[in-house]
Order: structure tokens, then sequence, then C-alpha cells
């Protein structure tokens, strides 16, 4: 069951155009001029999962400068699928060994919240620092490791990820 769960929430195809949700004022404040550089929504079996969209400062999609990425869900999810479909996931990407992603459980579930339909979770790199998340606009935690946010992240915008039309939409690549 857990891994239908993983795969239901990223194995999806990214289809439509979804509207693009606006950053929180906290995460505004982190890095200048920040625009949305692409957006895609993720769909598994013509289920629809969530809208993605990653927003970038003036320099663009670098990985050694801030980016957010914005989720907002079409449907429910708990806290216990969002941590176990990542920890997944980052194990499959090689983003980490089991001592290590242990730890990252326990910062997963320390951020993560339960989600309704419609509340989006924001997830911000901080080059150096690691990352933040911010659940329906408030600062929900951060994870001070630079290792976890790579592997995070890589979720979505590694070459390797399950979304791969998505990662194009993101990256602004695909139409």
């Amino acid at each position: 069951m857990r891994r239908l769960t993983s795969v239901l929430l990223l194995a999806a195809l990214a289809l439509g155009e979804p509207a693009v949700a606006s950053l929180p004022e906290p995460v505004k404040a982190l890095a200048p001029a920040w625009r949305p550089l692409g957006s895609g929504e993720a769909r598994f079996l013509g289920l629809r999962l969530y809208e993605a969209a990653l927003w970038v400062g003036a320099q663009g999609y670098r990985e050694d400068a801030p980016f957010a990425l914005a989720l907002t869900y079409a449907r429910a999810f708990s806290r216990d699928t969002l941590v176990s479909a990542s920890l997944d996931e980052m194990r499959r990407l090689g983003g980490a060994d089991e001592a290590r992603l242990s730890r990252w459980k326990v910062e997963l579930e320390r951020v993560f919240p339960d989600v309704a339909a419609g509340e989006t979770i924001v997830g911000v790199h901080l080059p150096g620092r690691g990352a933040a998340f911010y659940h329906q606009g408030r600062l929900s935690g951060e994870v001070a490791d630079p290792a976890f946010a790579r592997a995070f992240f890589a979720i979505w915008l590694d070459s390797r990820t399950r979304v791969p039309a998505l990662r194009g939409r993101l990256l602004g690549q695909a139409s």
C-alpha cells in the first residue's frame, strides 16, 4: 500500500495548465524579484493530485540560488503519506543512506502537516542552509541540512524524476 501511495503521489503525469499559486509574504522576503518559472498539474490514472509551480529569483533557476516549489493539493493527504512518499523518492534517487533517511524522516514529520484539498505547501531551497516549508502561508518549519534540500527538491527537479513532463513544465522547457 505504501508503494502504491508513493506511485500515486510522485509517479504522476503532468497535464494541464494550472493557475500559479502566489507566494506567501514571508517567502517573498527571502529573495528579491521572485517570478514563476513554470507550472504543471500532476495526475495519476486521471486523478488530479496537485498543481506545482516553481518560483525563482532574477537569476533564474540555479541550484546555488534560492527557489521555491509550491504544491497545491487537489485532495487530502496525511502527513504520513507525504513523508513516506518523499522518503521513497529520495531513496530511489540515491539521495542518502538509510541512517540519513531516518533522520530526515523525523524532520519531515516535524515540518509537514496533513493537507486538505486546496491547501498549499511551499518548500523553499535555501542554498548552503537547507529548506524552509510554509503551509497556508505560515512557516511550518525548517530543515537545516543542505543535503536534505538537494535530495528533497530532486524529487521534482532531478533529471531522473518520476515526473519528467512535470519537471519540464516547472523548468519552463515544455509546453
